[in-house]
C-alpha cells in the first residue's frame, strides 16, 4: 500500500522539522542567533490517468485525471534574517548592529568569516578580538594605556589617553553585506562563510546607504520567539502522530486482507 511509504515520508519530514525547532529553542539565549524555518516540497506524482489526455476517438479531453502523490520531502531550512532585540551590557567592546551588515572576522587559516555577534574583547596586545581570540577586520589595536574608548555609530574607534584633550582615532570598523544573506553557510560559533549562493561580500562604513549603524555597550539577542516555537513544536508533534496513525490504519487494512478466507 502506497500509504505506508507516504506516511513514512511525512513522519521523517516532521522529525526533521522538530530538529530545526529544537535548535531554535536551544539557541534562545545565543547572541545574534537567527532562527530557522523549514520548507517542504511534495514528492513526484504517479499518473494513473494523465491530465489532458484524450478519452475517446472524438478527441474529448480528460479534465483532471488521476494523480497520486508519493509523500513529502524537506526542501530547505531558511534563516530568518530579522533584527533581534538589543540588550544593554555596559561593556565597552560590546557592539550591536542596528540594520544590515556583518562583522568581518579573520580566521586562523587567513580566511574571512562573518558574524553579527559583537561581543568583542581585547587581546594581550590590545587588538580587538572575538571570544575565541580571532581578530576583527580591519585589525584595530587599542593602546593599553587608554583611559577611555568610544566607538561611535559610524564605526570610528576613538581612544583617549592620559593627558590628552582630544581622543585619537585608532581605526574604523567596517561592515559587510551580501546580495543573499540566506545563502551564507553557518559553521558554528556564530560565524558564517561566503558561498556562491550568498554572492560576494561588499564592505562599507556603518551608516552608509544600505548598511546598519553600531551601538556601543549593547548586544543583539536571538530573534527566536519562544511562544511561536512552542506552537510550531505542537503542530509538528500532531502532524507526526497523524502520519503514524495512517501507518497503523494501513497496517490494519493489510491485516484484514491477509485474514480473508
Amino acid at each position: 500500500m502506497r500509504s505506508l511509504s507516504i506516511a513514512s515520508t511525512g513522519m521523517l519530514a516532521q522529525q526533521q522539522n522538530v530538529e530545526v525547532i529544537s535548535n531554535n529553542i536551544a539557541n534562545m539565549n545565543t547572541t545574534a542567533f537567527m532562527r530557522r524555518r523549514t520548507e517542504f516540497h511534495d514528492l513526484i506524482y504517479q499518473n494513473l490517468r494523465r491530465v489532458g489526455s484524450t478519452s475517446s476517438d472524438a478527441g474529448t479531453i480528460v479534465p483532471s485525471g488521476v494523480q497520486l502523490g508519493l509523500g513529502v520531502k524537506l526542501a530547505a531550512v531558511y534563516r530568518i534574517h530579522e533584527q533581534g532585540n538589543l540588550t544593554s551590557t555596559d561593556n565597552t567592546f560590546d557592539l550591536a548592529i542596528q540594520g544590515n551588515g556583518f562583522f568581518q572576522i579573520q580566521m586562523p587559516d587567513g580566511s574571512t568569516a562573518y558574524s553579527r555577534d559583537g561581543s568583542f574583547q581585547l587581546s594581550p596586545t590590545g587588538q580587538i578580538v572575538t571570544h575565541d581570540g580571532n581578530p576583527l577586520i580591519p585589525n584595530i589595536t587599542v593602546n593599553t594605556n587608554a583611559i577611555d574608548v568610544t566607538i561611535n555609530n559610524t564605526g570610528e574607534v576613538l581612544v583617549k589617553l592620559q593627558g590628552q584633550v582630544a581622543p585619537a582615532n585608532a581605526g574604523t570598523i567596517t561592515l559587510a553585506t551580501f546580495p543573499n544573506d540566506a545563502g551564507l553557510e553557518a559553521v558554528g560559533n556564530n560565524l558564517y562563510l561566503e558561498t556562491p549562493a550568498s554572492g560576494t561580500a561588499t564592505t562599507a562604513n556603518p551608516g552608509a546607504s544600505g548598511y546598519g549603524t553600531l551601538l556601543q555597550g549593547f548586544l543583539e539577542t536571538s530573534n527566536v520567539n519562544a511562544v511561536a516555537e512552542v506552537s510550531e513544536l505542537i503542530s509538528a508533534q500532531r502532524a507526526y502522530e497523524m502520519n503514524s496513525k495512517v501507518i497503523k490504519t494501513s497496517d490494519e487494512m493489510m491485516g484484514t486482507l491477509t485474514n480473508m478466507r
